[in-house]
């Protein structure tokens, strides 16, 4: 790990304190060390990564970290703090603090090196070696993997391992050991991925329990050999993304927990599983086939409910979508930019190109975007269909999205199509067959007789109708005018700001970019809305903590700058670790706040082309002075609303983050 961690990279008297102050403290030594090439940006990805979800850990360990396109070379940088750092951990703040830095497209290789270290941070010996070190050189040594720990505090070693000892666990260990697989993940998938997994086994080590564990890290993954699966007595899953192909654990007894919880309270887990296994608690397991796609239970288990599951099949098609919308509607804004609205109507650039012309170029970007936006529906219906059963219904999802557009049923279609595939595909999966034709089941008969199901469905029974309902929605979006956009402006506003990039949000979020795969000057309207609304909540927090800084703590203060360019870029999650941390003051403000812009935008009417971009992409939206200014006054209007509402209370703003108070248990 010598490329990763220098002496230079070592600061064992950190004198920051807050977590902001201690990441941009670390990374100045990545920048110094040409590691780092632009510090604002990269502090600015590490913001939002912590936005997230908190780094810290149970045992005093923080580790921020982030992929960022400022980042020169894998490189990972530590501080020791004498009085503590709050990351959001349970327990209290962290003494040990390791900044990663990973740069967007670092490779396995380094990445796998990294995860190392996530796992030997839940070795008590190494941690116990770290705060003894007194040496920077030496402290690098450690991380590196160069210096046994027990040569820094060989005594306290012994003392610190945790576990019972191995006499006791051959002792009491049965005949047939208890068998486990496990699968870990996290957004970033660089540390608490690996941490989760070390946990585990440790955990399990400790109570004589056989246990392999899958990570589904940043460096990808490996895995489980299907016997080892088929042998296991139950499966963990703690994750923080959608763990990935879940029908190879069909039939299992299943523990489904956060990636935090694998990290801080094993052993607990472990045990849940063995009273899972013992009470033959199968019903619980995930969507999805088996892995011959020949079946394997209700989606999400019994115990999940209805709307849980419908929501969770949306937002995975809206997840796959969202980048097609993202590409195809810069590009398209682009060309307009440059050619004007007219550039639509242009001949194939197949056909006709010329270098030196600037319409030629506006032409090439416009039909570029409307070939990106042409997979839209397919896609959005594709990916709803694999939410619900896996592989085998994105052949029959993507039919029926290909097939909405083919009969003008547009996005609601592209829903309905998806729904579909994936509840035929279900359907044929609890059919009983003969185990010579399990093999062909999901790549051959299943596709072909889900796509004629939903065909037929398509084109014959649902899809009429729905084009009806899909043609007078957007003739009710192009009649919007006075009270009734104000309305709807008013209420995507409200969703836009009440849980800042939970599901409510990526609702209205999603309505709005549907109406960019067709657009009028309706759906135009609601797209300007949705991205004015959003941009509130973080611009309006950076203002409250400019203004009156004395009503937040340190690190608000220091979080409200960094929600100038989250807020700035359209990034509503800017705003997640106020709400946290003081959520009946904060909520009600920005949603009001996002209530008036969302009104005002749709009372100017402002449109807008382009899905994303903030304020860089104001050169592109219909009314920009107007829109700027719906924007200035809602965010003007929640500032003053939480600055009135903090205003009021009894208690000082470090009471709000004080011990019994942490931030990371609201946000949880």
């Amino acid at each position: 790990m010598s490329e990763l961690i220098t002496a230079e990279l070592v600061d064992l008297d950190l004198s920051a304190e807050t977590k902001n102050d201690a990441a941009r403290s670390l990374a100045e030594r990545m920048v110094a060390a040409g590691r780092v090439t632009d510090l604002d940006g990269f502090l600015a990805d590490v913001a939002a990564r912590e936005a997230q979800m908190p780094t810290g850990l149970d045992g005093g360990i923080g580790i921020p970290h982030c992929r960022s396109e400022h980042v020169a070379a894998p490189t990972l940088a530590f501080g020791r703090s004498g009085r503590g750092i709050d990351f959001g951990a349970a327990d209290g703040p962290a003494d040990l603090i390791f900044l990663i830095a990973a740069p967007a497209g670092a490779d396995d290789a380094h990445l796998t090196i990294l995860s190392g270290l996530a796992r030997r941070l839940t070795d008590p010996e190494f941690t116990a070696a770290l705060r003894a070190e007194r040496d920077s050189a030496g402290a690098a040594a450690l991380i590196r993997g160069e210096r046994d720990p027990a040569s820094v505090v060989s005594d306290a070693a012994p003392s610190a391992a945790s576990g019972v000892p191995s006499s006791d666990v051959s002792d009491t260990a049965p005949d047939e050991p208890f068998r486990i697989v496990a699968v870990t993940s996290c957004p970033t998938g660089i540390a608490h991925t690996y941490m989760a997994a070390e946990a585990l086994e440790s955990a399990a080590r400790s109570e004589g329990v056989e246990i392999s564990v899958e990570t589904q890290g940043s460096a990808g993954f490996d895995r489980l050999d299907p016997a080892v699966i088929a042998s296991a007595d139950a499966v963990i899953w703690a994750h923080d993304v959608e763990v990935r192909e879940k029908a190879r654990f069909a039939g299992k007894p299943v523990v489904d927990v956060g990636v935090k919880a694998g990290i801080s309270r094993p052993g607990e887990l472990i045990a849940e599983a063995r009273g899972k296994a013992e009470r033959g608690e199968i019903t619980a397991l995930a969507e999805g086939p088996t892995p011959d796609g020949s079946g394997g239970g209700a989606a999400g288990g019994d115990r999940t409910h209805v709307g849980v599951r419908l929501r969770t099949y949306l937002m995975s098609g809206v997840s796959y979508m969202v980048p097609f919308v993202a590409a195809g509607g810069l590009l398209i804004a682009l060309s307009f930019a440059i050619g004007g609205y007219e550039i639509a109507g242009a001949k194939s650039v197949a056909d006709h190109f010329v270098w030196g012309e600037a319409d030629s170029w506006a032409a090439l970007l416009n039909q570029i975007g409307s070939a990106a936006f042409g997979f839209l529906v397919p896609v959005l219906a594709g990916y709803i269909a694999y939410g619900m059963a896996d592989r085998p219904a994105l052949v029959p999802g993507f039919v029926g999205g290909a097939i909405a557009l083919t009969i003008d049923a547009g996005f609601l279609g592209g829903l309905v199509a998806g729904l579909l595939a994936g509840a035929v595909v279900m359907a044929i999966q609890r059919v009983k067959v003969h185990p010579t034709l399990r093999g062909i089941m999901p790549v051959l008969v299943i596709p072909l007789l889900a796509s004629i199901a939903v065909g037929f469905l398509m084109f014959i029974v649902v899809g009429k109708p729905i084009a009806s309902l899909q043609n007078a929605l957007t003739d009710w979006l192009n009649g919007l005018s006075g009270s009734n956009a104000v309305i709807l402006g008013v209420v995507l506003g409200l969703m836009m700001c009440f849980d800042m990039g939970g599901p409510l949000n990526k609702v209205a979020y999603a309505f709005a970019v549907g109406g960019l795969a067709d657009p009028t000057s309706g759906s135009l309207k609601v797209m300007a809305a949705v991205m004015a609304a959003g941009m509130v909540p973080p611009l309006a927090l950076a203002l409250a903590t400019t203004v009156r800084g004395r009503l937040f703590t340190h690190t608000e203060r220091e979080n409200g700058r960094a929600a100038w360019v989250l807020g700035a870029s359209f990034i509503t999650e800017g705003a997640i670790p106020f709400a946290a941390a003081d959520p009946l003051r904060v909520i009600p403000s920005v949603m009001a706040g996002g209530a008036v812009t969302g009104a005002l935008s749709m009372a100017f009417g402002c449109t807008l082309r382009a899905p994303h971009g903030g304020i860089f992409v104001v050169p592109l939206i219909g009314e920009p002075f107007l829109y700027l200014l719906a924007i200035a006054v809602g965010t003007a209007v929640s500032a003053a609303l939480v600055v009135v509402l903090k205003g009021t209370r009894r208690t000082s703003p470090e009471a709000a983050t004080a011990p019994g108070k942490p931030k990371a248990s609201v946000a949880a």
